[in-house]
């Protein structure tokens, strides 16, 4: 039988204390979702002035990262790089902003931001997965 990491509630928010933080340290309205290694929404913070639709995209950018154990910036890039057929794969946010959480190697959640530049959105993933590696 094999054993895998798992986000608890405290990590959970750990994750959105981070990303909130490193948000507001740049004066970013952003969305900040945490999601389990299937994708399913653990929790969900949207700031003052983050835009009502940042939340299902900051869900799904989550849900991407995770079901496809790896940055949703790689899809972006695969996409935009020629690889169109990638935009029917049955993922939704094939966008910068989604971050696998891995723990010994393997994924136990992930973090997905939507509200700002692609690069910042990554930077706010980032700085909360940092958080609890």
């Amino acid at each position: 039988m094999q054993h895998k990491p798992a986000l608890t509630l405290s990590d959970t928010n750990v994750l959105l204390d981070a990303a909130q933080k490193e948000a507001e340290a740049n004066g970013w309205s952003v969305t900040i979702a945490v999601a389990d290694d299937g994708g399913h929404l653990l929790g969900l913070r949207r700031l003052d002035g983050a835009a009502p639709f940042t939340a299902d995209v900051a869900t799904q950018k989550a849900r991407s990262a995770a079901m496809g154990r790896k940055e949703t910036q790689v899809f972006e890039e695969m996409i935009n790089g020629g690889r169109t057929a990638f935009v029917s794969a049955p993922l939704q946010a094939l966008l910068s902003g989604g971050v696998p959480v891995i723990v010994d190697g393997q994924v136990a959640g992930s973090v997905g931001i939507s509200g700002v530049k692609p690069d910042q959105d990554v930077q706010v993933a980032k700085a909360a997965v940092a958080a609890v590696a």
